[in-house]
């Protein structure tokens, strides 16, 4: 697996661990996507993207509107859920 794809997989295996401890703590789904929201906006202004797949979630961030931020967050979130069951 190339170093970036690797970095890709990681990233996504945390969320799916962030998220699934957010499940077992009892948080429901419309918490979990407004954390998974104000992550985004924190990694957005603050985190220089270590590949390519993580520039582009930070260009589509950076062009979206509140809603549509929102909207990415809660794709981001199901994506990562799936990967888990």
């Amino acid at each position: 697996m190339a170093e970036g794809e690797k970095g890709w997989e990681e990233w996504k295996n945390t969320l799916a661990a962030a998220v699934n401890v957010g499940n077992m703590m009892g948080m429901n789904e419309n918490t979990i996507e407004g954390l998974a929201y104000r992550v985004g906006n924190f990694l957005a202004a603050r985190v220089d993207p270590a590949n390519r797949e993580q520039r582009v979630l930070k260009e589509l961030w950076e062009a979206a509107n509140e809603d549509q931020r929102r909207v990415l967050a809660q794709v981001i979130t199901q994506m990562v859920s799936d990967g888990q069951k």
